[in-house]
């Protein structure tokens, strides 16, 4: 735990889940000649409450049924594989208080010529999804550089490989461990301890994140909704973007669990931090960004 604290201290001051104000760039490592690190919530060691039971689950299909005026996601089951609602014990750890940013995203890009965040429409079409292709170029990279105007939104199109070597640049960058959270990580650092819905409480509430409910069917900066901020000061973990942990889903390793909701969501059910899927490892998607664990 000192170790926790000590960090905390050096990296980012604690947020007061409302009220302080939140950099999404985070605070600079001692060492000058290194680069940014993201800003980080500390997480101490011990007890949550994580996955659902069936009240919680029945209320986010009605969530869902009250949006869509329909009964699919009820039909297709989203949320029956939730894990039984019940207390589990973690170590302590940092996370990103917000997804990765395309400014943050562009630096490792910059410094290491890895293919900038995009998908061509081949691809695309293969993927079967309902947006159409049109829909990802706002959001696709010119050379090196992110799109205009969306330096602090969070970065998509990247594949589970590609967060995975973001981590990897920044572990070397800045001489800290940089990891994807795994589920249960995740899941403790977006709703607290106390087993909530979603991570400001217990009552759906589409003022407090980026949804299709409010929001402008896109994404927006990082950290703007800080009346939606997590008992332990995490941003943007309901809608906004899905985001890769490192938990499989299913036994092959083709596929790894998102968790968060996005900009695409209305109801919303999936946002809460109980709801997960999985998706394949190798998806591009204008839905699914990332924040990293530090060790």
């Amino acid at each position: 735990m000192g170790a926790l604290l000590t960090f905390a201290m050096l990296v980012v001051a604690p947020l007061s889940a409302c009220t302080q104000a939140v950099s999404a760039a985070g605070l600079t490592t001692n060492d000058p000649a290194r680069p940014t690190a993201p800003a980080v919530a500390a997480v101490p060691a011990g007890p949550f409450v994580m996955g659902s039971d069936a009240a919680e689950r029945e209320a986010a299909y009605q969530l869902d049924e009250a949006a869509y005026g329909h009964s699919r996601t009820r039909e297709w089951g989203w949320y029956d594989n939730e894990p039984a609602r019940r207390t589990v014990e973690l170590a302590d750890y940092f996370i990103t208080r917000t997804p990765i940013t395309n400014a943050q995203y562009a630096a490792f890009v910059r410094a290491t010529g890895h293919p900038a965040p995009d998908v061509d429409r081949a691809t695309w079409k293969g993927y079967r999804l309902i947006h159409p292709y049109q829909r990802t170029r706002r959001h696709a990279w010119t050379g090196a550089a992110p799109p205009a105007g969306r330096e602090e939104h969070p970065v998509v199109l990247v594949s589970h490989a590609d967060a995975r070597a973001y981590a990897a640049w920044l572990t070397e960058a800045t001489g800290r461990t940089w990891r994807l959270p795994g589920e249960r990580e995740w899941e403790k650092a977006a709703r607290g301890t106390d087993g909530r819905r979603f991570p400001w409480g217990g009552a759906w509430d589409p003022a407090r994140l980026n949804s299709h409910d409010l929001g402008p069917f896109d994404t927006v900066p990082v950290g703007r909704f800080r009346n939606g901020a997590s008992p332990f000061g995490l941003l943007d973990a309901a809608g906004q973007v899905f985001e890769w942990t490192a938990t499989p889903s299913g036994s092959d390793g083709g596929r790894f669990i998102v968790k968060g909701g996005s900009w695409d969501d209305s109801g919303c059910g999936i946002c809460r931090p109980a709801a997960r899927h999985g998706r394949p490892a190798g998806l591009k998607h204008i839905l699914i960004g990332f924040r990293l664990v530090a060790e």
